[in-house]
């Protein structure tokens, strides 16, 4: 892969997980902390787009899929310690880097 292959490829995954983590944190808000519908609409609408990026991988679907848990599994992380003030423990990192790595290994040939 070219270098400007693995940076598109990095930005799609980028998009994909913000858009898969905050539609659904967007759901999760509207059935489990009672907020107004239009939230779990806006979510449902964003996961959507989350399907739509995904497409845009150059990538076979599994192996987009299977690499993008890795990288979901780091930004879900992100997104908790950021957003839900919930800081990740030492395991958990060592965890993410694993996943990473794991990505890494998967990607490295096309």
């Amino acid at each position: 892969m070219t270098l400007s292959e693995i940076l598109r490829a990095c930005l799609l995954f980028v998009v994909a997980g913000l858009s898969e983590i905050g539609g659904g944190y967007l759901v999760w808000q509207w059935l489990r902390n009672d907020k107004p519908i239009w939230l779990g609409l806006g979510g449902g609408i964003i996961l959507f787009l989350y399907g739509v990026v995904a497409t845009f991988q150059v990538f076979s679907f599994g192996k987009a899929y299977a690499a993008y848990g890795g990288a979901f599994i780091v930004m879900a992380l992100l997104w908790g310690w950021w957003v839900g003030n919930t800081t990740p423990d030492l395991n958990e990192w060592i965890g993410a880097v694993i996943c990473l790595v794991g990505v890494s290994v998967m990607l490295l040939k096309r």
